[in-house]
């Protein structure tokens, strides 16, 4: 058993994205930003890179991570999430990206 000194910060890994690791999501990190009644495309299979649990497809040559969501009327809008956006946020920048990147979709959609 581990003994964690009092006021310590527990976390599950604090290292920041590097800026040349591939970037990819597990099905559960994507359906928690997801509008209600929205949904996610058929997923292509993941990239040979990435752990085969992802979904959608890192880009390496533009450095961007892709995937299309279905709204609730179905029709279909491309989330895109930079590799640069999730370095430039630090320790929890792989999902604060993909949350951005979900906002900005949904508002897309509003219009």
């Amino acid at each position: 058993m581990h003994k964690v000194a009092a006021g310590a910060e527990l976390v599950h890994n604090s290292a920041a994205m590097t800026a040349t690791e591939p970037l990819g999501y597990t099905e559960d990190e994507i359906r928690s930003y997801l509008p209600s009644g929205w949904h996610l495309a058929a997923a292509d299979d993941a990239n040979a890179e990435l752990s085969p649990h992802t979904f959608g497809r890192w880009d390496a040559a533009k450095r961007v991570w892709r995937m299309r969501i279905l709204d609730n009327v179905d029709f279909d809008w491309p989330l895109v999430v930079k590799a640069a956006d999730a370095v430039k946020l630090g320790a929890n920048g792989r999902l604060e990206a993909l949350r951005r990147a979900m906002d900005k979709l949904y508002r897309e959609r509003l219009g």
